[in-house]
């Protein structure tokens, strides 16, 4: 299941800093043990920041469920931002999103966090709380106030701001300084002397208790546990706690029962003074108890026989029995509880554990130029690749080429077969001038090539890396050709290609991947065609005229064989045309582009073309020349194309990676290869072009893809 940890560490990242301020916030090893957690036992899993870009974030690691996928689901541990209630911001956004979630709804996160709401809600249920007031300024009435009381903000946690006062002039100053400094009204509540304790709740039918827990106060039953107490020397927790059974179970019951009555779900944790005569009062509940391992929560956890790792786990799959009940929610096998690690979970921590690795490398790959005629550029890139390829126990050929880089043949096998051949462009279009380095953002990263192909290379280097971690590449013959020549149709490298795909089961092409996850199955093939004009008979100044209008006819003639054609474009480009009517001379040219599906309408549209071209040539006032023919075939869908997908389509249900089948109108090297076998291409970053000439891609997709990589060669 693809599982986002949603938790708040760029408090910047709002529009107006306006309103209450968070004072609460995970310790970011905390964060990490979840996720770790939730790795282990198979989940796909990212972790997020809760800012104004979270909606952009999540979209980009679990889009829509368009064709009954696994619909994904967030850990929210998220204590919020600004302003009141902010326990209920992400649930409120997730609501609106469609995103099920882990924890309680918005409705419940308001109720528990407003202590007020909370008591009479309690009371009105029968259920023993004590006693109390609540002022908006310190200039009130105090007159009805029983001393000892405990002061503390209405709608605040981890015991900020808690006081114990015995008197009025100091009740005053301590409600004077909770309505200004966390500007709200105060909780006046009747201090109970006596113990502290706690109880875990998880679950929701039914609702799981934990054993009680004390909070050890030294036996002074006038002591508190304080926010210092909490987040700097924590006292000492007894658990389970020194009380009867009877009294342990009484405290349960009531904390299920506080739990229900504000309508709370999955988890949470109920605070609890008992006085010295063993009444039982509710202080609180906290409807996202702290998963900080020295927290209470997770150490009453622990006693019930939950380690961190199952506690994670238990607390999604409670959740997603909530949302998906247990027919519908994804089977996954609870490896925390056996202790085993599935060697899916075990490769994907790997190569997460690798990403700064592979991004710098990437780095270096996208900061180099690497124009198709910069020869230094592209060769510079290959000796970057070659580096990583030997570490890995690959020994290469090299076809030297003086117009462009090298083309390079990598392999580990020492037979001409191999498993799978990987194809490897290297160079690019864009000429130096126009070349964009490489940029890093939280969800992106950007630069020239890093979508088409450079994105693709790091995956491959990534998913081998990985495998040699399994022991597994030793086992697998792979092929590895480096492609010097893509961004001119693949002039020198075609018969090589051709040659090194006639002793592969299966090739892999890496270019980049569109954001529904498409795997190109097909692609259309391409054919470029030159038309010029030429004015001969200048003896009339309209003939300029006549030849212009020509010239545009041809032109457009051409571009309408395609019209309502969706299986086949054909596209003018570079159109220059020169006249002056003065010196009566005039002179046209232009590109075709051709994009089609299948060698049989490439020849239809060629005839075509010739008809136009024909009765044009028959005018006596103007020369025509034209040229061209065909660049690359046409990728065609097949039977060993379909099967092959279904094979990574598996693999990538069982890792909750997001495919689809895509055409795609572009030609690549991967349509030099006519010989009907097993071949698929985007198997690439997930990203995009971008209105400039620059890329992007969406940086987790690099783990993801990698993963999928890595396993599709396994298999």
């Amino acid at each position: 299941m693809k599982v986002a940890i949603i938790y708040n560490k760029d408090i910047q990242g709002v529009i107006n800093t306006f309103g209450m301020q968070n004072k609460e916030f995970y310790n970011e090893q905390t964060v990490k043990k979840v996720a770790q957690s939730l790795e282990k036992a198979g989940h796909n899993v990212t972790v997020l920041d809760g800012n104004k870009q979270i909606i952009e974030r999540l979209e980009n690691f679990m889009p829509r469920v368009m064709e009954g996928e696994q619909m994904g689901m967030v850990f929210n541990m998220a204590y919020g931002i600004q302003g009141e209630s902010r326990y209920t911001h992400i649930p409120s956004l997730l609501e609106m999103l469609g995103l099920p979630y882990v924890g309680s709804s918005p409705s419940g996160h308001a109720l528990a966090l407003d202590k007020i709401l909370a008591k009479i809600i309690w009371k009105n249920n029968d259920l023993p709380t004590p006693e109390f007031w609540v002022f908006n300024s310190a200039e009130e009435d105090l007159g009805k106030v029983r001393y000892p009381v405990i002061v503390k903000p209405k709608m605040e946690s981890v015991s900020f701001g808690l006081k114990v006062v015995y008197n009025q002039e100091d009740l005053r100053e301590a409600i004077h300084f909770i309505v200004t400094e966390f500007d709200q009204q105060a909780l006046v509540e009747q201090f109970i002397r006596g113990r502290e304790f706690c109880v875990g709740l998880l679950g929701n039918s039914p609702v799981e208790t934990f054993p009680v827990l004390e909070i050890d106060l030294d036996g002074d039953p006038d002591a508190i546990q304080t926010v210092d107490d909490k987040q700097n020397k924590p006292k000492k927790k007894i658990c389970p706690a020194n009380i009867s059974p009877e009294l342990a179970e009484k405290m349960q019951k009531l904390s299920v029962e506080a739990f229900k009555a504000l309508n709370l779900r999955d988890f949470s944790r109920v605070d609890i003074r008992l006085d010295e005569d063993n009444n039982i009062y509710l202080l609180e509940i906290n409807s996202m108890a702290s998963m900080g391992e020295t927290g209470s929560y997770p150490t009453a956890a622990k006693v019930a026989g939950y380690n961190f790792e199952a506690l994670t786990n238990k607390m999604l799959d409670v959740a997603s029995v909530r949302y998906f009940s247990n027919d519908l929610m994804q089977k996954l096998p609870d490896e925390s509880k056996n202790g085993k690690v599935s060697i899916e979970a075990r490769m994907r921590s790997f190569i997460k554990a690798r990403q700064q690795q592979t991004e710098k490398l990437l780095k270096k790959l996208v900061d180099t130029d690497s124009y198709v005629r910069n020869v230094d550029g592209v060769n510079h890139c290959s000796e970057l690749i070659s580096s990583e390829l030997s570490h890995l126990g690959f020994t290469h050929e090299i076809y030297p080429q003086l117009e462009v880089g090298n083309l390079m043949y990598f392999t580990n096998s020492f037979s001409k077969e191999v498993d799978h051949l990987i194809l490897l462009p290297i160079d690019n279009r864009i000429k130096l001038a126009e070349h964009e380095n490489y940029k890093e953002h939280e969800q992106y990263l950007e630069g020239t090539g890093i979508w088409e192909n450079k994105g693709g290379i790091a995956i491959v280097l990534s998913a081998l890396q990985v495998l040699r971690f399994v022991r597994s590449i030793k086992k697998l013959k792979i092929g590895i050709l480096l492609i010097t020549d893509s961004s001119i149709d693949g002039k020198y490298s075609k018969k090589i290609i051709q040659q090194k795909a006639e002793q592969a089961d299966n090739i892999i092409g890496v270019s980049g991947s569109s954001k529904n996850g498409g795997l190109v199955l097909s692609r259309s093939g391409s054919a470029l065609f030159r038309f010029e004009s030429k004015l001969i008979k200048k003896d009339e100044p309209e003939n300029v005229s006549f030849m212009a209008m020509n010239f545009n006819k041809t032109l457009a003639a051409i571009s309408d064989i395609s019209r309502n054609d969706n299986e086949n474009v054909i596209a003018p480009y570079d159109i220059q045309f020169k006249s002056n009517i003065f010196k009566v001379n005039a002179h046209g040219s232009a590109g075709i582009s051709v994009r089609f599906n299948s060698k049989e309408t490439l020849e239809d549209i060629e005839q075509k073309i010739k008809k136009i071209i024909t009765q044009q040539k028959k005018s006596k006032v103007y020369q025509i020349h034209f040229e061209g023919g065909i660049k690359r075939q046409a990728m065609e869908l097949t039977d060993e194309i379909e099967k092959f997908y279904k094979k990574i389509q598996v693999t990538a249900k069982k890792i909750d990676v997001r495919i689809s089948k895509e055409h795609r109108w572009s030609s690549s090297d991967i349509c030099h290869i006519t010989k009907d076998q097993p071949k698929i291409d985007g198997l690439g970053p997930v990203g995009e072009f971008l209105p400039s000439n620059n890329e992007r891609i969406i940086r987790h997709s690099l783990i993801e893809r990698s993963l999928l990589m890595a396993l599709t060669l396994k298999s």
